[in-house]
């Protein structure tokens, strides 16, 4: 699907981002129904683990079944939008954007990184571990934000023809299950599911997770001066140390509105 016409064609970057911030806080996105996007990003805690016990033990967190949990520490969700699309750059000669900790949500598909890595945890098993995509798209359509959904992204979620109920109860309820579809409502499943991950990309490109207010933002807007320890530092930063030939802090701030 062509990502940046679907975002264009849904109503409001301000609605899409709504709608974006109920999905990725909707803990019946997971297959106990205990585990949203932002138990694992939370907002008191920078977008990142709110747990401490976790934290001080390789920071990998548990998953929506108990005992299982992922290999990596969640990484902040906050500022993830502005990573592009992976490209290598001849330049200097290295490999830039994509998210996750690896770059495999490379942006290939959706054409935003932060849409792509928004695609893999509602089935990845050691985190929300749903068997099917078409469980998310069917508990979004059932969720308290559908008005929002039609609002946004008009009616084709709900032409879709599920099993009963009942049954989608206990196919989304273990692991392991497919759901069984025709081809035509597959496919509308798939799209959907893609749409669900380009509303999570706009909240979390949104000013709620990109705020610029660190004293180093505030600095560089006039409003607060930097003391001579921290600019030592920084120009270490920039300079003898290079921390910003991978986090570089120049260049032109995205319009997050």
């Amino acid at each position: 699907m062509d990502a940046t016409a679907d975002v264009s064609a849904a109503s409001g970057g301000a609605v899409l981002a709504d709608l974006g911030d109920r999905i990725f806080n909707d803990v019946n996105l997971s297959i106990n129904r205990n585990q949203s996007c932002g138990s694992c990003h939370d907002v008191r805690f920078g977008y990142s683990s709110p747990l401490v016990a976790f934290n001080g033990h390789g920071a990998v967190v548990e998953g929506s079944i108990p005992g299982r949990f992922g290999n990596r520490r969640p990484p902040s969700a906050a500022y993830a939008t502005f990573s592009p699309t992976l490209a290598f750059n001849a330049e200097d000669d290295a490999w830039e954007g994509g998210n996750f900790w690896d770059g495999r949500a490379t942006g290939a598909l959706l054409g935003n990184p932060a849409a792509d890595q928004a695609l893999g945890p509602f089935l990845n098993p050691a985190e929300q571990a749903l068997p099917d995509n078409a469980c998310v798209v069917y508990r979004v359509a059932e969720g308290r934000y559908a008005a929002l959904y039609r609002a946004t992204y008009g009616t084709s979620i709900f032409s879709i023809t599920f099993p009963p109920a009942p049954s989608m109860k206990s196919l989304c309820g273990s692991e392991g299950n497919t759901v069984p579809l025709s081809a035509a409502d597959r496919a509308k499943v798939n799209a959907e599911y893609n749409r669900i991950a380009l509303a999570i990309a706009a909240f979390e490109a949104s000013p709620k997770l990109n705020a610029f207010n660190s004293r180093f933002d505030q600095a560089r807007a006039g409003g607060a001066t930097l003391t001579k320890a921290e600019m030592q530092g920084f120009e270490l930063f920039v300079g003898k140390a290079n921390c910003a030939a991978c986090h570089p802090s120049s260049g032109q701030r995205a319009d997050a509105a």
